[in-house]
């Protein structure tokens, strides 16, 4: 519902339709969880077209493809994802974004690593400072 998403998503619809699906599956999962259960509300009572999506009764995982987002730093990029669940710890789903090897988006996913990492406050400023 956040109109920056549909800057974010370059392929908003496709990826709102996605999600959709996922708390479609969550939904039939766990029946009882009060929280989904009033955000599947909040969002039908505020989204058209999450109320339509919602009503298509679509369920799908998406455990692996592409994605593209829109970089408010580094601009467009494309990632490949894959997701992994934990089978002996219901509900923890491990995700990977990486991006093709020497590709643009490779590029930025670089820029955004060595800008993080030489930020102040970052893991490896932090473990490189003396101690106290």
């Amino acid at each position: 519902m956040d109109e920056r998403s549909q800057r974010f998503y370059p392929d908003w619809e496709a990826t709102a339709r996605e999600a959709v699906s996922v708390l479609r599956l969550l939904a039939g999962q766990d029946p009882t969880d009060r929280a989904l259960t009033a955000l599947v509300g909040e969002l039908a009572t505020r989204s058209p077209d999450f109320r339509t999506w919602w009503g298509g009764h679509t369920v799908r995982t998406h455990n692996t493809g592409t994605k593209r987002i829109n970089h408010p730093v580094v601009g467009e990029m494309t990632l490949a994802f894959e997701t992994l669940t934990i089978p002996s710890n219901s509900g923890i789903v491990v995700a990977t974004y990486l991006a093709e090897p020497g590709t643009p988006s490779a590029d930025a996913l670089d820029l955004l690593r060595s800008w993080t990492a030489s930020a102040p406050g970052s893991t490896r400023d932090m473990a490189t400072r003396e101690a106290p």
